[in-house]
């Protein structure tokens, strides 16, 4: 796996689990809510990654392989 890849991975990681932490210390053990709390906190660093401006993880357009 490239460093570019680790880097995207990591962190759609650390957004999960630092929503899934903070809820759980706020009192909140249901498991659903949990899962639904870490699918919700890796929608913003996936959409950035599908997002063809974002120069560290966007998708890339013809355009970026021609330079």
């Amino acid at each position: 796996m490239n460093p570019k890849m680790q880097a995207m991975l990591m962190s759609y990681f650390r957004a999960a689990m630092a929503t899934v932490i903070a809820m759980y210390m706020s009192g909140n053990t249901n498991p659903k809510a949990l899962l639904a709390a870490g699918i919700a906190a890796v929608a913003g660093p996936l959409l950035k990654a599908l997002d063809p401006k974002a120069k560290e993880f966007g998708v890339k357009t013809k355009d970026d392989y021609s330079k």
